[in-house]
């Protein structure tokens, strides 16, 4: 976020809030399923392996970001609403077809669900038995669109019935709940049951993005009721209550946290900017002569050095 407002990183894209979903995905997925997220899944990729020098990378304009660490086969980042789905479908069909026991991953929000995209990847994924999982981070708001006026379903998971695959709804604020639901809707995709939908149930603590301001469309009593179950609150005190967790611990977490930080934006900042040509280049086998012409433009302009 400061990175961000201080324009050393372009829009940013928040996960506040929504940290025990994203691990609760990651941590159940083995390496070899396919991931295909959608922009805040931070945690999630942060336990497949991507850096956080990746993610600053990507929303600082720069696309060796999507060239992300962690497996080789997991989608970039995907921003345009729910297309990812049939991303995640297309490759669980293609694991299907080699017999692999492999499952696809996807993760759409609550606003996602109303797109043609959505319900085209689940209906596919029903008629073919697909090992996939489709997972609804229902964080209550779609930018400044309110579930109330989203959809008129009670939940998000019935959505599964009209493609005639289960559904199912999971405190999303609850890390071992998300991550015992992901297992199991996991496990029916490996043993050929096909897939499953998971609708994670959390709030959105922070705007929708950096270009955004939630302060002129939610009730900050809304926001700060919600915050009183945000994920790491409610785990904190899990593990203080078992015995697991003390200031002390949390203090060298803490410590520990801002120095990966510091070194990731250390590695951010000091990576060489691209050529003005690289936007161009692996577009075409041959060029059109209007983008060749905006190309020789680009390169023209290009200042020299320079950092992001």
């Amino acid at each position: 976020m400061n990175l961000q407002r201080t324009g050393k990183l372009g829009t940013y894209a928040s996960c506040l809030g929504h940290e025990a979903a994203h691990v609760g995905i990651g941590a159940a997925m083995r390496e070899e399923d396919c991931f295909a997220p959608m922009y805040r899944e931070y945690g999630a990729q942060f336990w497949r392996g991507v850096k956080m020098s990746d993610v600053l990378l990507y929303w600082g304009g720069d696309e060796r970001g999507n060239d992300f660490a962690g497996p080789a086969h997991d989608f970039p980042w995907c921003v345009p609403i729910a297309t990812q789905c049939l991303h995640a479908a297309g490759a669980a069909l293609a694991y299907k077809l080699r017999g692999e026991k492999r499952c696809g991953v996807t993760v759409v929000g609550d606003g996602g669900t109303s797109e043609g995209h959505f319900y085209e990847a689940m209906n596919v994924a029903g008629v073919r038995r697909l090992p996939v999982v489709f997972v609804v981070v229902n964080n209550k708001w779609a930018i400044s669109v309110p579930l109330s006026i989203q959809t008129a379903t009670r939940t998000l998971a019935q959505k599964a019935i009209a493609a005639g695959i289960p559904g199912v709804q999971v405190d999303g604020n609850d890390v071992v709940a998300v991550r015992h639901a992901m297992e199991e809707a996991l496990e029916r995709g490996r043993s050929g049951e096909g897939p499953t939908l998971v609708e994670a149930v959390t709030y959105r603590l922070s705007d929708h993005t950096t270009a955004d301001d939630a302060s002129r469309y939610r009730d900050s009593e809304e926001v700060e009721e919600a915050r009183e179950l945000e994920p790491l609150i409610r785990l904190r005190q899990y593990l203080r209550d078992t015995g697991g967790w003390n200031d002390e611990r949390e203090a060298e977490l803490l410590a520990e946290c801002q120095r990966q930080v510091d070194a990731a934006v250390e590695t951010y900042l000091s990576t060489p900017v691209q050529a003005a040509g690289a936007m161009f280049d692996y577009m075409f086998s041959e060029w059109p002569e209007p983008l060749r012409d905006q190309r020789d433009n680009a390169l023209h302009h290009e200042p020299e050095g320079g950092g992001h």
